[in-house]
C-alpha cells in the first residue's frame, strides 16, 4: 500500500508489495525490491538499490548524500541487501568517488535506533548495529559482527568476522576476528565465546581461537613470532588461519 501523503519520484522503481507509509519521501534513481516496508516520514534518496523484505522505520534517512566535505555531488550509490531491519533515526549515505563510489550492506542486519553508516562503508551479513553505534567512512564490518551501544569505529577501520565491539568503544585500530574489544581507545578484552557457541563452533575450535587470542595479546610476542607458533593450529583449524589472514592483511594495526 502506498499511502496517498507519500511522495514517489517518477523514476523511482518499486517492487511487488511495497508498502509506503504517510509523508514518506522516496526519490529518484531508487530501486526497491518486492516485500519491503516503508514506514511513516522516510526519506530514501538515490541512486539507491534496496533488495527484498527490508523493513525501513520512521525518520529513518536511507541513501542521502554524504557529510563528506570532499563531496561534490558526484552520482554515487548505495547499495543495500535483503531482510534488513533499519530502526528509528538510523541514517545510511551513499559513497565517494574517493573509493569505490558505493556504500554497501548486505543481507539480515539489524540497525537499531540512532546508528550511522558513513560514506564507502561495507557492512556483512548478519550485523548487529546498537543503539547509536556509528562507523565512519570506508569501514570494513564482516559478517556477524556485533557493535553495542554508543560504540564507534574510526575512519578505514576494519572489524573481522564474529567480532563483538562492546558498548563505548572507540575503534581506532583494525579488530580481528572473534575478538570483543572494550574501552577508550578500544582494547582487546577476550574473544567471543559465546557468539561463536550460538553459531555452531565446536569446543575445540573455539578453544585453538582463544590460544590465537593469548598468542597475539598474553604472550608478548611479535605479530610475526604469534603467527609462526599458531601454524599447527591453523592448519587444523580455519577461524584461526582466518585470524592470522586478517592481522597479514591488517593495514592499520589491529587494537592492542
Amino acid at each position: 500500500m502506498i499511502h496517498s501523503t507519500a511522495i514517489i519520484e517518477p523514476g523511482a522503481k518499486l517492487g511487488n508489495n511495497v508498502s509506503v507509509g504517510p509523508y514518506s519521501y522516496i526519490g529518484n534513481d531508487v530501486v526497491i525490491g518486492d516485500n519491503c516496508i516503508i514506514e511513516s516520514h522516510v526519506v530514501v534518496k538515490g541512486p539507491s538499490t534496496i533488495g527484498s523484505g527490508n523493513h525501513i522505520f520512521q525518520f529513518a534517512s536511507v541513501g542521502e548524500a554524504c557529510q563528506d566535505k570532499k563531496y561534490n555531488n558526484e552520482p554515487t550509490t548505495l547499495i543495500i541487501g535483503d531482510n534488513n531491519v533499519i530502526r528509528e533515526c538510523a541514517t545510511i549515505h551513499r559513497g565517494t568517488i574517493q573509493d569505490q563510489g558505493v556504500t554497501k550492506i548486505g543481507s539480515n542486519n539489524l540497525f537499531m535506533a540512532y546508528t550511522h553508516v558513513a560514506h564507502d562503508a561495507v557492512i556483512g551479513d548478519n550485523v548487529i548495529f546498537a543503539n547509536n553505534a556509528s562507523v565512519a567512512g570506508h569501514v570494513h564490518v564482516a559478517d556477524w559482527v556485533i557493535l553495542g551501544g554508543n560504540s564507534g569505529v574510526h575512519q578505514f577501520c576494519k572489524i573481522g568476522a564474529h567480532a563483538f565491539i562492546g558498548m563505548y568503544s572507540g575503534v581506532n585500530k583494525d579488530v580481528p576476528p572473534f575478538v570483543t574489544t572494550i574501552g577508550m581507545p578500544a582494547g582487546p578484552a577476550a574473544i567471543n565465546k559465546e557468539g561463536m557457541k550460538r553459531r555452531g563452533f565446536e569446543n575445540d575450535e573455539i578453544m585453538a581461537v582463544r590460544r590465537a587470542y593469548k598468542a597475539f595479546y598474553r604472550k608478548s610476542l611479535g605479530v610475526d613470532e604469534a603467527i609462526a607458533s599458531l601454524s599447527e593450529d591453523a592448519a587444523k583449524y580455519p577461524a584461526v588461519q582466518t585470524m592470522i589472514d586478517f592481522v597479514k592483511g591488517s593495514e592499520r594495526g589491529i587494537v592492542r
